[in-house]
């Protein structure tokens, strides 16, 4: 007989199933039926899929987690058949789905089910919601580049083919651990793949302890090129936004043109300038990175280009600026918008002519340095307003690169999360278990206006906070006046613990308020640097005229707090 699922179709209800469920704490037992089951984090079943991969390899681990999948398949299904010995052959079928909802594995919601018992035809299309495995990729890995529910396949395969008595197989056709938009699985006989025999192989243990020793003579030949490419990368990221970047200044890399880094303050532009520099011709010769902001705008030609005794007051002595130093090498010049018109065009003249003059000085001084500058502002733009030469801008630009900011690349977060445990893990002489998975919601929803430079701080916070084997919980992250701030409409200003709403008390002068709740001002300027930071959108230019500021003097103020949140 052949039964199709129809939308309105009502399925046996799964009190069957959860009256199964036996807790037997004096013993240390917990029963499914007759299963003796176990009650483990998620976050346990995470490492150990990682220390698995790492260990034995992707294509083997998948192997592994599909046959625990099979093997937990084929005793549900038994469980089934005693539990619903007369039940239509969907609401038998179906317990397998609600097992595996029961069990916080994944709920399933069908599409489409057809059941034939006496031709024993079977076609299923399903949708996964909640993965346990999607879930873990995206703590763990990031993304793959191939579905990832292993376990929760092979449970349906082996489910489904004890329940029809034939081979059936089930295959992600899509899957939100590789980065598609919903988890859809589809099983039919395995003689209706094309695939079927090669994809059965996995549900066949094959030992490794052979495949070790052929390994062993590749080893060195591995390890002198590891060696060989030890700090050449472009920081810490698998996503495709990030991917892309990487792949696309890899190619200048080796070239001598000027690349213009563009992005957001914190995503690690510094990061990227030394990685080119370590993968090009000069990687033994000197890098220099300087912030053009944090500069006085009086002294940045002679801290840039030089300066000749009694140039100015106070040039007891001629020195080299950072282009001499950089000679032969790379000079990086992050934010160099700020360059005052006269460094600019000096700077004009290096590209050009590859020489410069030391302020106060008339010799002629020949450099040869690759340019590498960024700026978290449009150049374009500064441009259009005269701030910024357009010759210049040209020739910066011959290269241009943008690197994406933290909330367009939340897949690396388990990736950069992990790099900055180890560090301070390392720092403070300590190893907690890791993140919360509240802290790792929490964490996958922020905004990271910061971006990166932001994340290592507060995981830095959250290490120094956690005792040693204990899980950094969400407030170790995040101060609780800020998580209250997060999750409320209204901007909070706070101090010690005290948070203020400024529409609880709308006749209430908010100087007064300061005052008789003793807010520092620097808790003040704080909250003002940070909203003006969100409402230019993390451009300091912008925030700094939303608060009357120059771009320096906000630029000085912003390195203040972010000094003071790294202590």
């Amino acid at each position: 007989m052949s039964w199709s699922m129809a939308p309105d179709f009502q399925l046996t209800d799964i009190n069957d199933l959860t009256e199964q469920i036996r807790f037997q704490s004096k013993e240390g037992k917990i029963w499914f039926g007759e299963q003796r089951m176990l009650l483990m984090q998620v976050s346990a079943m995470a490492a150990f899929r990682r220390e698995l991969v790492n260990s034995i390899g992707l294509e083997r681990a998948k192997g592994f987690f599909l046959r625990l999948g099979y093997q937990s398949g084929l005793r549900d299904a038994e469980l089934a058949r005693k539990l619903r010995p007369d039940a239509h052959d969907f609401d038998t079928f179906w317990a397998g789905p609600q097992l595996h909802s029961l069990k916080g594995m994944v709920k399933v919601v069908p599409i489409e089910i057809v059941i034939d018992q006496e031709t024993r035809s079977f076609h299923g299309e399903l949708e996964w919601f909640d993965s346990w495995e999607v879930e873990v990729v995206k703590k763990e890995f990031g993304q793959l580049d191939e579905p990832a529910c292993w376990s929760l396949l092979g449970y349906a395969c082996a489910f489904s083919s004890s329940f029809m008595r034939r081979e059936i197989i089930f295959r992600e056709v899509s899957c939100r651990g590789c980065g598609d938009e919903r988890c859809l699985i589809v099983g039919k006989p395995a003689e209706e793949w094309e695939d079927g025999i090669e994809f059965a192989k996995y549900f066949t243990a094959e030992p490794i302890i052979e495949e070790l020793y052929s390994l062993q003579s590749q080893v060195q030949s591995l390890r002198t090129s590891l060696e060989r490419q030890q700090g050449q990368y472009y920081g810490i990221g698998q996503s495709a936004a990030y991917k892309e970047a990487c792949a696309k200044i890899d190619k200048a890399a080796q070239g001598k043109v000027s690349v213009l880094i563009l992005g957001e303050t914190g995503v690690g532009k510094e990061v990227i300038a030394r990685s080119v520099h370590l993968r090009s011709q000069r990687a033994d010769k000197t890098f220099v990175a300087v912030n053009c902001a944090a500069i006085p705008q009086d002294l940045i030609e002679a801290e840039l280009f030089g300066v000749e005794k009694g140039a100015y007051t106070g040039a007891t002595q001629g020195r080299p600026g950072r282009f001499e130093r950089a000679n032969g090498g790379t000079i990086f010049l992050d934010e160099v918008i700020e360059l005052t018109p006269r460094a600019q065009a000096t700077l004009l003249r290096v590209l050009q002519e590859g020489e410069l003059e030391r302020v106060g000085g008339t010799q002629t001084h020949q450099v040869c340095v690759r340019i590498i500058a960024a700026t978290n502002e449009s150049l374009e733009q500064a441009v259009n307003e005269g701030r910024f030469r357009a010759d210049l801008y040209y020739r910066l630009s011959v290269f241009p690169v943008h690197i994406p900011p933290l909330r367009e690349r939340l897949e690396d977060l388990p990736l950069l999360v992990e790099h900055f445990l180890n560090k301070f893990h390392n720092d403070y002489s300590k190893r907690t278990l890791g993140l919360s998975d509240k802290a790792w919601g929490y964490l996958n929803s922020y905004a990271w206006p910061g971006n990166i430079r932001e994340l290592e701080n507060v995981i830095e916070r959250g290490v120094i906070l956690t005792d040693s084997n204990e899980t950094i919980s969400l407030e170790s992250l995040f101060p609780t006046p800020m998580l209250e701030a997060q999750n409320t409409d209204e901007e909070h200003i706070y101090s010690d613990g005290q948070v203020i709403k400024p529409g609880d008390k709308p006749s209430h002068n908010w100087i007064d308020t300061v005052f008789n709740q003793n807010i520092g001002l620097d808790a003040v300027e704080e909250q003002l640097i940070q909203r003006a930071l969100r409402e230019a959108n993390n451009n300091v230019a912008g925030a700094a005229r939303l608060l009357g500021l120059s771009r320096p003097a906000f630029a000085y103020r912003l390195k203040k707090l972010e000094e003071k949140q790294t202590r």
